[in-house]
């Protein structure tokens, strides 16, 4: 559920979290709705959907944030320490503190998770949503449902095992990832999402399944909701062609 590398821009700034995490950031000063960035599971703030975000936010004088959860990119703590809990504590609390007024969220793979965990917690802050081959519930629907018997007991037993990765090394995948990813599942009742939404799935995505971004869509409560499908892209969805479409969703939900 990686990235590919956009250009870097700039170093990054901070910000010192109330749990002692150091959360890296860039923020495009401009009009709102501003356009939140939320990135994928191990991934990071200088993917090419992001970069491509912030430079069409500079273009069109628009507000953008993009960051790393701890454990990500450049923000502190290990990646195996973190889990979905704690990854949407990091993204509430940049939103509240680095953001002003209702914020359009892009949650990208497991962002679209963490993007439907906040609309929950602080919709006052949520002005639309963007999925992008939004993978919600991916630790229990996904990764739990297909560990052989003998992971599974593993992974009780010793904490820690290895999932192989289409995008680079294996995936250290935690029991606590999985406990936690429990305690925040979004797709067994309904999601008020009171503002318009966009959800973006590639045909040939093969982390994230169609029957996830229809079930996703059967769960989320809005009056002005679509799902689009795209035939061939995959889960990056980074092509030119992707990277249009999603500019283009934000656009339709505020131009």
């Amino acid at each position: 559920m990686g990235l590919h590398k956009g250009q870097v821009v700039g170093d990054p700034e901070f910000l010192a979290t109330a749990r002692g995490r150091r959360i890296a950031y860039h923020i495009t000063k401009g009009t709102g709705p501003g356009v939140v960035f939320l990135g994928g599971f191990k991934s990071d703030m200088d993917g090419t959907k992001a970069i491509a975000l912030e430079n069409w936010a500079v273009a069109a004088g628009r507000a953008f944030l993009r960051f790393d959860y701890s454990g990500h990119g450049h923000s502190s703590g290990a990646f195996t320490d973190g889990a979905i809990g704690d990854w949407a504590e990091d993204a509430r609390e940049a939103i509240e503190t680095l953001t002003e007024g209702p914020q359009i969220l892009v949650g990208s793979s497991m962002g679209g998770w963490i993007s439907a965990i906040l609309t929950r917690q602080i919709p006052q802050k949520c002005a639309g949503f963007v999925g992008i081959s939004a993978a919600p519930d991916f630790t229990e629907d996904s990764m739990w449902r297909d560990f052989p018997e003998r992971e599974r007991a593993r992974l009780m037993e010793e904490g820690l095992v290895m999932l192989p990765s289409d995008y680079g090394d294996p995936y250290p995948i935690t029991r606590r990832l999985i406990e936690d990813g429990r305690e925040n599942l979004v797709l067994r009742a309904p999601l008020p999402m009171p503002f318009p939404v966009r959800l973006l799935q590639g045909t040939a995505d093969a982390d994230v399944e169609r029957e996830v971004a229809l079930e996703f869509l059967d769960h989320i409560d809005s009056d002005d909701l679509r799902l689009t499908f795209v035939k061939g892209a995959d889960h990056r969805f980074s092509t030119p062609e992707c990277l249009a479409l999603m500019i283009r969703a934000i656009e339709e939900i505020a131009p």
